[in-house]
């Protein structure tokens, strides 16, 4: 199994983590956000093959994410 870990930095975003939180896209399984209000910084944790659509929030927050890393679940 492979577990990703995808975060954005949104200080140099012109998008705030509440309107990030209204359009991120529903989970599935173990999938969790995660979010850091004082560093303004939200993520994905992701388990298994597929990432969800991240297009429309990749598009929101106007760039890629700043983290994106794969590992090896053991």
């Amino acid at each position: 199994m492979i577990a990703r870990i995808i975060i954005w930095g949104l200080h140099d975003s012109m998008t705030s983590l509440d309107e990030a939180r209204a359009h991120l896209p529903e989970l599935d399984g173990d999938d969790r956000w995660i979010t850091n209000e004082v560093s303004e910084r939200l993520g994905l944790i992701s388990f298994g093959d597929e990432l969800p659509d991240l297009a429309d929030l990749r598009a929101l927050i106007g760039k890629d994410p700043d983290v994106a890393e794969e590992f090896d679940v053991e």
